[in-house]
């Protein structure tokens, strides 16, 4: 080992800021943990992290000096950029509210002694109506403070973001743009630093008949328009605690009932929501909610149908399908939901045939979580599964994400890392031209006292 060390190469000064400046170039958003990540995987150099931090603090290649704030670097050196770290002897102080009307201040600003929001808690019925008031189901919540307070944070995160979002999202703007102010900002007020926190997932952001898992590939021209009906659904995560939650937009007022159904369909498969509760009682109870309404299109008045192969799911560290399917029509899985768990309660309507198919071109793709070691002959593909892991891991990501981190010709690598098993490409799911489709979700948790739907807000 301690030949190893001894052949790799010790950078001069001079070689290691050229190369940092190299990597900031090309990857503007990197902070010290990522510069020095490349530096000693990519170009398998003897340096430590420490002497890449002091190197890129002395030259001005982090947050506090020239680089853009909210951008990766950590913690402090976002404060710093921001003219808001504390000072010794108590000049400056933390902010205490949030700009509008855009959103500014990092979410850890607003909070920190990681006293985040609290979600919407409901206390349990039935013959779990104990666990609010059982002292020894309190104590065991003490446990997991940490994880509450992650999640906590990655949901006000998005209310925030999202609030932008609603704010920017008009008549005329490109979708493209639309995500890419979203993501950007998202990026800001959690202080994105992969794998410890950033964006989930990328932004899905279909229109009409489109259900889910599209988002514009780079050159694409679609623009918002009045009579759309978009269904956003993006996600943000601290250290692998994800937040998964879409909201339905639109502005012609021909909508609003479409919209009304869906969204307490989704309510009601919250209230359905609850430790031992079976999956196959909650896809009942939001069929029955869902498919009450009927909707005025064109002067012909159509039922709203769950759309029946798009489900709510359980969510893990770092994988947002963690095993168990939610479904949104009766006769699903009887398997119960269980203490501690965290799941996405969604749900999907469609004035269609209420069935999805894969249509379109694929812009979605994820690192399969289970998948291990499988041997690559093509130069392309290892180089590419090797951005995949050091950016995204077993996260979702999109070809605009690749584009942004500098990436060229990959679509070949890609697709052979596809057909190789390692990574799974989601195309977007569609119901028949002409139809409207609308979503809205929720990320909840299972506390062993009460239901926390952490994605809450004012909005939905």
């Amino acid at each position: 080992r301690r030949k190893k060390m001894a052949e790799a190469h010790q950078p001069t000064a001079e070689e290691l800021l050229a190369a940092i400046k190299e990597v900031k170039e090309a990857n503007p958003d990197f902070g010290i943990k990522r510069v020095y990540n490349f530096l000693k995987e990519d170009k398998k150099w003897n340096v430590s992290e420490k002497r890449v931090k002091a190197t890129m603090q002395e030259n001005g290649l982090v947050e506090g000096s020239s680089a853009p704030a909210g951008e990766g670097g950590g913690e402090e050196a976002a404060a710093a950029a921001a003219g808001k770290k504390k000072k010794k002897g108590g000049g400056g102080v933390l902010p205490t509210a949030q700009t509008w009307p855009e959103p500014t201040v990092p979410i850890q600003d607003l909070f920190p002694k990681g006293d985040f929001p609290l979600g919407e808690c409901c206390d349990y019925q039935g013959l779990n109506a104990y666990r609010s008031t059982k002292a020894e189901l309190k104590e065991q919540e003490k446990l997991h403070v940490e994880e509450y307070k992650e999640l906590r944070e990655a949901a006000e995160v998005h209310r925030t973001a999202r609030k932008y979002l609603q704010s920017i999202a008009k008549p005329g703007e490109k979708m493209i743009d639309l995500c890419e102010s979203l993501e950007n900002k998202v990026r800001e007020l959690i202080r994105d630093d992969f794998p410890g926190r950033g964006i989930a997932f990328p932004t899905g952001c279909s229109r009409n008949h489109i259900a889910a898992h599209w988002t514009p590939n780079a050159g694409d021209k679609t623009v918002l328009e009045y009579d759309d009906i978009v269904k956003f659904d993006f996600g943000t995560q601290v250290n692998g605690r994800i937040i998964d939650c879409a909201f339905t937009h639109y502005f012609n007022p021909k909508y609003d009932v479409m919209a009304q159904a869906v969204k307490e369909a989704t309510n009601t498969g919250i209230k359905e929501a609850g430790i031992d509760v079976r999956l196959c009682d909650i896809g009942a109870a939001v069929q029955e909610v869902m498919e009450s309404y009927e909707v005025d299109v064109d002067g012909k008045m159509l039922p709203v149908k769950s759309i029946r192969n798009l489900n709510g799911h359980s969510i893990g560290p770092y994988q947002i399908h963690a095993g168990k399917s939610v479904p949104i029509v009766k006769g699903g899985d009887q398997t119960k939901m269980e203490e501690g768990e965290l799941y996405a309660i969604e749900t999907f309507g469609s004035t269609g045939k209420g069935i999805v198919h894969e249509d379109l071109e694929c812009s979605h793709y994820m690192k399969n979580f289970d998948v291990g070691h499988v041997p690559l002959r093509m130069a392309k593909a290892k180089e590419l599964l090797g951005v995949i892991d050091r950016s995204f891991g077993t996260l979702a990501f999109c070809r605009r994400y690749l584009d942004r981190l500098g990436c060229k010709q990959y679509l070949l690598g890609l697709k052979n890392l596809c057909d190789a098993g390692l990574v799974q490409p989601y195309p977007p799911l569609v119901d028949v031209k002409g139809s409207w489709t609308a979503q809205y979700e929720h990320t909840l948790i299972l506390r062993p006292t009460q239901k926390e739907v952490l994605s809450r807000g004012d909005d939905y």
